[in-house]
This record gives structure tokens, C-alpha cells and sequence, in this order.
């Protein structure tokens, strides 16, 4: 009855969705000015029941019904409880319903606080986010119903991929489709504010909270993707330019745009135009991962491959959407004027140019996402990688690096670089030391070389607006603003430094043996077996000592062979210190040794090792990219509260003295 259950709620929410979009669009006539009122209770009761479909599959997840199709097929009784519910989105349709649930939420609670925009702009929104969900509700009900039952019912499931059953799957998604659906929240926003014509100031400081909140879901969702991958899939690369990581990373680009331009419309009424086209973009970049993901054209241990008719679902969902945003923004593009001028060397300046540096990036990233899956349909197989992306990429991103830098000092609507270049001086000394160090070390590659010489410059650049500041009375956006710009900067040095100076030693070692990777030495003690609650495994005992030191460490990589499904997977193991982490990999036994007889404790068992400076950098930078987009949104949130607070008081007074 659950399943049922979550089912007749999942068509209840849809069912509102469609009122919620017609009464929404009949609000803004004056026939139907009646309904206008019925909108929003209408958002929040889509919202909860959403939730209460989504909570009824998380259910029959928990308890292993396999009366279910979905959880017969990604699921098994003997799975660890925490993994049965991180399973519950670890598919293709709850991964969808998850999607759908968030983005009802996301609407219900902007029905419930969001009183700054007029209430035609309001009421145009929420029908334009009526209208996105509908499209994903007739999606799941029509092509992936997750509550579809089997007859008879299996006696055990097939399980879950072995890769995704990890603490980082219970985390990464979830972050990930807040992200997403933030943008559709934006998205909305932009076509509400098109179809009213009111794109001004109000609109931006309506909208970007939720371009912020989606914003940082994002960048964690992708530092936890980057770390999750590094760890669990065994390689040793925290970036792959993988199709699938790409289609998170194209969103975050242009919602980084969308950011810094809607904070100059809301702070000084101008790039009024950019703003609604790159609310439109953002969400795009959405709809385009989606369907890269759950299209089934691409194989990658993230995507959820699926069949063709599904995949040509979402290309027509991807059409409607974008195309219809698009065609909006030209019909209402003459009107939607630029706003307030401003001279080239300005903040507004600054801000505009790592846009353009932004969206140049993300067309990159696009171009090389898409090209491989355009010529492969042609008929010819290109790979597209790192030595495209890294330097096509870079010829944007160091400018753009130069100009963070300097954008947070220069003044609005006008100013010159002699006022500011003073305040460079020490960050400019830095970068130029840092780089005729580097060029003694010799035997750096030039993108690492880079990044190296501009991170500590960099560092130093970003903390510059605090100077001269009473440091306890400082907005909390400005210190987010400092701690964001600060964590780029330590991900660059983390990057660099990963890129430039690890090393890798792939040996294959008898108990005994002791190998040398960096300043570590690598002792195998012994191989052993051991079991799991749904795998069995060899796992090694290392023992590491870092240089001189006497200290003895252990790490435990694991070969694992799960039995449902059955796939054999590594388990790396990571010893971090304060300059580096040692990565440590167990392969199979050595070619030979079987052939040769030896038994387990004489065999040669390979080990792939690697010593990796300052590599924690990348996902701490990121985290503190994240810290500072929240403090910036608390402080955003705090002040637009205290303002309603004095508005409330003042009409109280008013009306006091009109007694």
C-alpha cells in the first residue's frame, strides 16, 4: 500500500502543478484576477505531497520490498541499511522523482516567504515553475514510474552498483539536485520577470538568494563528486573532464555568472539584460546535463543509462524549455533596457569581464562535452580530455584570476588603477617571487607554473578589502566575499601543487618488501582476507614512516569482490598529513606468481602508490568557496529581514499616529 500510496501522491502533485500553471496564468488577467489568491497554497500542497511520494520510496527502499521493480532492480536485502536509502535516488527514476520533490519544495517555500516582487511578477513565476515541474511529472508517470510493481515477485534483488555504495552517494546527489533546482527556481524568476516586464533591482534582490543557496549546493555538490571519485574509483585524479562531471560543472559556470550579475542589477539597476539571459543559461545547462545523465548516450559510472524513448523525452522537455525561454528573451529583449552606465574601469567593469571570462569557459567545456557525442553520431570515435580542456581553459582563466584580484578594490560606476595599484604592490612582489622560485626548481609544466605563481598572489589579493576595516562590523556578504575569492585561491594551489610534484609508483611487492614514493617508505606487511556485510576482500597491511621520522603508520587498501551484482572494485586508503596525503591502491597478485606455485605469503601483489603535496588544498578551497557563498547569504537574508522589520515598524508608527 505504500508504493500505492507514493504513487496517488505523485499524481495529486502533478494534478496541481496544472492548476497551479492555469491559475497562475488566468491571475495576471483581469478575468481571472479571482484565482490569483489560490496560487500560492496551491505551491505548498504540490510541495508536501512530493514529499510524501518521495518519503514512501525512500520506505520501500528501507524495508527491501521487491514487489517493486525499481528496488528489485537496485536493491538487495542484504545491503547495509544507510546504502537501501541512499539507493532510493541512486537510480534513474528516484534519482527523477528526488529531482521533482526538491523542485516542488523549492516552490512551495518561495510561495510562502517571497514578498519583495510585485504580485504579477510573483504569480508569472510560480506559473513558470508549474510549468517546468509538469514536464518532469509527465516524465516520471508516463515514461519512469518509480512505483511500478512486479508480479510475482522476486525472492532477492539485483543490488546496487557496487561504486555507489558509499557514504559519498548518500551525500553528492542530493547536494547536487538542490544546485540544479535552485536554478530552475532562477529560471523562473527570469521568464516571470520577461513575461511582466519588471527586470530591475527588485527582481535581482528577489532572486538572488536562491541563485546563492543553489550556488552552494553546487560547489559542495561538486567537491564531494571530485573527492568521492579521487577515493573510491582508484586512479588518483580528482578530475577527469568526464561528460558527467562536466554536465555539473557547466551549470555552476554559468550560475557563477548569474551571481556577480545579479548582484550588480540589484546593487547598481544595471546588466539587466545579461542577468534574465544568464537565468535562462543556467538552467539550460541543467536540462543539458540531465539529459547527457539519463539520455543513455554516455557509459560512466555516474550516468543512469536508460532507453532511447526516455532519452528522447528529455531532448523534447530540453527543446520546450530552453527553446521557449529563449524565443521569450527575443520577443522582450527591445525592452529590457541595460539600466545605469558605468565606466569601463569600475567593479561593475571588473565583474562584467570575468563574466564574459566565465561564459567563455563554459562554452569551452560545452563544446568539448558535446563534440565527441556529435562526431560519434557522424560515425567517427574523437576522445576529447585534458589536453584540450586544461589549456583552452586556462587562456580564460588567468585573466580572469588577474581580475578577481583587483575587481573587489575598484569602486563602483568609476575608477582608475593608479588609486588601487598601490594596495597590489605586495600581492604583485609575491606572484613575481613565487615565479623566479619556480623557475630555479625547473621541470614544471607551464599550467602548473601557473597556478602556482598566482595563488599566493592571489591569497594575499583577497583578503585586501578587509584592510582598513573595523573587522567586527563588516557585512557578513563582504567576508563571504573574502572567504570565497580565498578558497580559489587554495584550490589553485592545491591543483598546481597536486599537478606539478606528485609522484607515482606502480610496483608489485612481496611481503617485506619496502618501496620509496616521495619521502615515504612503503613496507607490505602482509596481504589478508577479510569480509563485509555484501563483499568479501584482500586488504593489505602497509606500513609507512614519512622521511626521518620514527613514527610507523598503517594503511588498509582493499580488493573487494561484491556478490550482488558481482564487480570487484578498489578500495584505496589515504594518510593525510599537513603537506600532502599518500595514496595507496592494492591490484591482484602479480602475472606469474599462480603459474609458479608460490603460496600467499611469498606472492608479489601489485601496488600502484602515489605521494601527492598540498592535494587536500583542491577540496578544502572548495569547501571554503562554499563557506563563504553561505555567510554572504546569511548576510544577505539577515539584511533584507531587518529592512522588512523597519518597514513593519514604520507603518505601525504611521498607523499609531493616524489613530
Amino acid at each position: 500500500m505504500i508504493a500505492e500510496l507514493g504513487l496517488a501522491a505523485l499524481w495529486l502533485a502533478a494534478a496541481l502543478a496544472g492548476l497551479q500553471l492555469v491559475a497562475g496564468s488566468l491571475g495576471l488577467t483581469a478575468r481571472g484576477a479571482s484565482l490569483a489568491a489560490a496560487v500560492r497554497p496551491v505551491a505548498v500542497m504540490q510541495g508536501a505531497l512530493g514529499l510524501l511520494s518521495f518519503a514512501c520510496l525512500v520506505y520501500v527502499f528501507s524495508v527491501t520490498d521487491l514487489s517493486v521493480k525499481l528496488i528489485a532492480l537496485n536493491s538487495h536485502s542484504m545491503k547495509p541499511l544507510v546504502f537501501k536509502v541512499a539507493g532510493s535516488w541512486g537510480n534513474h527514476e528516484g534519482s527523477m522523482l528526488l529531482w521533482v520533490t526538491v523542485m516542488g519544495l523549492a516552490g512551495g517555500f518561495m510561495a510562502l516567504v517571497e514578498k519583495r516582487l510585485p504580485e504579477r511578477t510573483m504569480l508569472a513565476t510560480l506559473a513558470g515553475q508549474a510549468f517546468v515541474s509538469l514536464g518532469f511529472y509527465a516524465f516520471l508517470l508516463f515514461a519512469s514510474n518509480p512505483f511500478e510493481r512486479l508480479s510475482p515477485a522476486p525472492a532477492e534483488g539485483n543490488g546496487l552498483n557496487p561504486l555507489l555504495q558509499d557514504l559519498g552517494l548518500a551525500f553528492h546527489p542530493p547536494t547536487l539536485y538542490l544546485g540544479y533546482v535552485g536554478l530552475s527556481i532562477a529560471f523562473s524568476f527570469a521568464i516571470g520577470a520577461m513575461v511582466t516586464r519588471e527586470v530591475g533591482p527588485a527582481f535581482a534582490k528577489a532572486m538572488r538568494p536562491w541563485v546563492l543557496g543553489a550556488w552552494i549546493f553546487l560547489t559542495i555538490g561538486i567537491t564531494a563528486g571530485s573527492y568521492w571519485a579521487y577515493y573510491e574509483l582508484g586512479w588518483g585524479g580528482w578530475w577527469f573532464w568526464d561528460p558527467v562531471e562536466n554536465a555539473s560543472l557547466m551549470p555552476w559556470l554559468a550560475a557563477t555568472a548569474l551571481l556577480h550579475s545579479a548582484g550588480v542589477l540589484a546593487a547598481r539597476n544595471a546588466l539587466r539584460a545579461w542577468t534574465v539571459m544568464l537565468g535562462v543559461v543556467a538552467f539550460s545547462m541543467s536540462m543539458i546535463g540531465t539529459f547527457l545523465v539519463r539520455s543513455g548516450i554516455l557509459t560512466s559510472v555516474h550516468a543512469f543509462a536508460v532507453d532511447p524513448q526516455r532519452g528522447t523525452f528529455i531532448l523534447v522537455l530540453l527543446a520546450i524549455y530552453i527553446g521557449g525561454a529563449l524565443t521569450l528573451f527575443g520577443l522582450r529583449a527591445s525592452t529590457v533596457t541595460e539600466g545605469e552606465r558605468f565606466a569601463p574601469i569600475s567593479r561593475e567593469g571588473a565583474l562584467v569581464f570575468n563574466n564574459v571570462m566565465l561564459s567563455a569557459i563554459l562554452g569551452i567545456v560545452l563544446f568539448g562535452t558535446l563534440y565527441p557525442l556529435v562526431a560519434e553520431a557522424m560515425g567517427a570515435k574523437v576522445s576529447v580530455g585534458p589536453p584540450y580542456f586544461n589549456p583552452m581553459g586556462a587562456l580564460f582563466t588567468v585573466p580572469m584570476l588577474v581580475v578577481l584580484a583587483v575587481g573587489p578594490l575598484l569602486r563602483w560606476r568609476r575608477d582608475s588603477f593608479s588609486r588601487v595599484g598601490r594596495r597590489l604592490v605586495l600581492p604583485g612582489m609575491l606572484v613575481l617571487a613565487g615565479a623566479m622560485a619556480l623557475l630555479l626548481m625547473g621541470g614544471i609544466a607551464l599550467l602548473p607554473f601557473l597556478g602556482l605563481a598566482l595563488s599566493v598572489g592571489l591569497a594575499v589579493a583577497t583578503l585586501l578589502p578587509l584592510q582598513n576595516r573595523n573587522l567586527r562590523r563588516t557585512p557578513l556578504a563582504v567576508w563571504g566575499m573574502v572567504i570565497a575569492h580565498f578558497g580559489v585561491a587554495v584550490s589553485l594551489f592545491g591543483m598546481s601543487s597536486e599537478s606539478a610534484f606528485s609522484v607515482e609508483k606502480l610496483v608489485a611487492a612481496r611481503p617485506g618488501d619496502v618501496t620509496q614514493v616521495g619521502p615515504w617508505a612503503v613496507k607490505l606487511d602482509a596481504v589478508e582476507p577479510v569480509a563485509g556485510p555484501n563483499w568479501t576482500a584482500l586488504e593489505a597491511r602497509l606500513l609507512v614512516r614519512y622521511g626521518d621520522d620514527g613514527k610507523v603508520m598503517r594503511l588498509q587498501p582493499q580488493s573487494r569482490s561484491f556478490w550482488a551484482p558481482p564487480q570487484q572494485t578498489s578500495e584505496s586508503a589515504l594518510l593525510t598529513r599537513w603537506n600532502g596525503q599518500l595514496y595507496a591502491v592494492l591490484g591482484g597478485e602479480a602475472p606469474g606468481a599462480k603459474a609458479a606455485g608460490l603460496g600467499r605469503a611469498d606472492s608479489r601483489w601489485q601496488l600502484r602508490l602515489w605521494w601527492k603535496p598540498f592535494a587536500p588544498l583542491i577540496w578544502i578551497g572548495g569547501l571554503l568557496i562554499a563557506l563563504g557563498g553561505l555567510l554572504a547569504l546569511i548576510g544577505r537574508v539577515a539584511a533584507d529581514l531587518r529592512r522588512i522589520v523597519a518597514k513593519d515598524k514604520i507603518a505601525y508608527r504611521r498607523e499609531r499616529q493616524g489613530r
